[in-house]
């Protein structure tokens, strides 16, 4: 179920929904593949921050950096599709709740396909400015994504538990570390 909230604070200017351009922005750009889209609606400079982006890409700014994203994730993940649960704007932001699923049938940085039909949620927001995007902030289900494809070890499973057993003992030393 979808809902559209957008608050009568500027959300909307002139005949241009930010609201409706960030939807368009995501679900174009990853279901259709359509790189033009990125090109309209982000600013050359344009700052994301999400915290799954691999470190190579960390500096990139602008187009350019989801450009790169989405073509990341459409290689390993041809049949992507995200759809949007909920939009909330509100001056210059607009706030995505989605959900996006698709099967790893290609290499995901370093991760070698397991053709897993995969699932995550997440929420986006995107700041704007003279019909831009100047800024952008993700966070979605990372660990879920990585235990589906086994790149984490399943919750609850001896893996994990000798995993928080590894990170007690790197604590330990790094609490003396610190003390001295």
């Amino acid at each position: 179920m979808s809902s559209d909230l957008t608050a009568a604070t500027g959300a909307q200017t002139g005949s241009f929904d930010i609201a409706q351009a960030s939807r368009r922005l995501l679900e174009q750009s990853f279901n259709e593949g359509n790189l033009a889209v990125i090109d309209e609606f982000v600013a050359p400079d344009a700052m994301n921050h999400d915290p799954a982006t691999p470190v190579e890409m960390r500096s990139l700014r602008g187009p350019e950096m989801l450009k790169r994203t989405v073509s990341m994730y459409r290689q390993a993940f041809p049949d992507v599709r995200i759809m949007v649960d909920d939009v909330i704007a509100a001056d210059d932001k607009v706030v995505l709740r989605w959900h996006s699923d698709g099967t790893h049938s290609g290499d995901l940085h370093g991760l070698a396909p397991t053709g897993v039909h995969a699932s995550v949620t997440g929420v986006s927001i995107d700041q704007w400015k003279d019909g831009k995007v100047v800024e952008a902030w993700v966070e979605w289900d990372n660990l879920g994504l990585m235990r589906q494809l086994g790149a984490a070890p399943p919750a609850g499973s001896m893996g994990e538990k000798v995993g928080i057993g590894v990170q007690r003992l790197v604590a330990r030393r790094m609490r003396k570390k610190n003390e001295g």
